[in-house]
């Protein structure tokens, strides 16, 4: 990970100053070695993270760097297998940054990890973790909480949790290093996000309460969530992620709602904007699954009314799919039931922020001949 990533921060925002972030700690092998998801009677609304012994001691690493830094407050965390979630207030300017501090918890969680791999015998995997392991040689009081969930939405710290490693394994003997049993877990700095916008907080608060939940359905139902490789329609290779029958509909049409509708709308004349946007909706009432990159706000609003009434599209995206990629929100869950499939005809890029004119124009095109292939009596 480069530098320039911590310069995520928006233009003229302080680092040192008042603000809400979401922190993301991945372990990046995504070997489950924070916890264990447990799904109770393969119920997704009862799952919860079993949490190691490693994985306990991170959340306290968290409280410790509250108790540092007392203008840092916890809104919301949660410890999933192989990530740290964690949604936090800076409530008064600090004499360091934030990404000093966050970078001050990553040293500190790495050590734990290193301590953690230092604990198990050289007989033994380094990556075996058990769910119930509590041979991990620091010394500190975990919170006694089983499960993630969310933490007080005040920097209330635990008591006296202490998580300096214990001295036999802060030096370690140079047989183990020379044998590679102490390796490093947490080797990518954590991902730091700023939330400005209006609104951000609460969704992001619901996406990180959401997550053991999120990854208990897609372990359900794996077919819907993995990324589909090579899928050849009309010609064009996409990567996917959904329920790819859909493409076997009978009927299928296109939502693109042109700027003359709009700028219509804007002077006051919006029934020809509203006939179109309405005649989408009725169009998927009668089963056609409709196709769409879904840009603009109004065809925004038209793909919510389809998740609403639940009827079956198709959704073209910009960008290709990561590794562990998952639809967020509303769209998770239509996705979840097999209502929706997402195309991209392009991979996956790291670095791409938004969405270009050219890559508008493109996939409304794709879209447009989609549906001319799979529907040729399409008026």
């Amino acid at each position: 990970m480069t530098e320039d990533q911590w310069q995520w921060q928006e233009p003229g925002t302080a680092w040192r100053g008042v603000g809400i972030y979401h922190i993301t700690l991945t372990v990046p092998s995504r070997q489950p070695l924070l916890g264990t998801l447990v799904i109770p009677q393969n119920d997704p609304a009862q799952a919860r993270v079993q949490r190691t012994a490693l994985g306990n001691a991170v959340v306290d690493e968290l409280f410790v760097m509250c108790k540092h830094y007392p203008a840092i407050r916890i809104f919301q965390f949660c410890l999933m297998p192989d990530h740290l979630h964690a949604v936090i207030q800076v409530t008064r300017v600090m004499d360091t940054s934030i990404r000093s501090v966050i970078r001050g918890y990553w040293q500190g969680v790495k050590k734990l990890g290193r301590a953690y791999t230092l604990a198990h015998s050289p007989e033994s995997s380094p990556l075996a973790v058990s769910p119930a392991a509590n041979t991990l040689a620091v010394s500190h009081k975990s919170i006694p909480l089983a499960v993630s969930q969310v933490a007080s939405t005040s920097a209330v710290t635990p008591a006296a949790s202490t998580l300096a490693v214990s001295p036999e394994l802060n030096s370690g003997t140079k047989a183990q290093e020379s044998n590679n049993w102490a390796f490093p877990v947490f080797t990518e700095r954590p991902f730091i996000r700023p939330l400005s916008r209006r609104g951000q907080l609460q969704t992001m608060m619901h996406y990180v309460r959401m997550n053991p939940q999120r990854l208990a359905t897609k372990r359900l139902m794996p077919g819907f969530f993995r990324v589909q490789k090579g899928i050849n329609i009309v010609g064009r290779s996409f990567d996917g992620v959904g329920n790819v029958a859909l493409l076997h509909a009978e009927h299928f049409d296109v939502v693109h709602v042109r700027s003359v509708w709009v700028k219509a709308a804007e002077r006051g004349d919006n029934q020809p904007l509203r006939d179109y946007m309405n005649g989408c909706v009725l169009k998927a009432r009668k089963g056609v699954v409709m196709v769409s990159p879904f840009i603009s706000q109004q065809e925004k609003q038209v793909m919510q009314v389809l998740i609403n009434e639940q009827h079956p599209f198709i959704l073209l995206a910009d960008n290709g799919f990561r590794d562990y990629y998952k639809p967020s929100d509303a769209l998770f869950d239509a996705c979840a039931a097999g209502r929706v499939l997402i195309l991209s005809p392009w991979p996956y890029d790291a670095n791409k922020r938004h969405i270009s004119r050219a890559d508008c124009v493109a996939l409304n095109n794709i879209a447009e001949e989609f549906c001319k292939v799979m529907e040729p009596d399409r008026e």
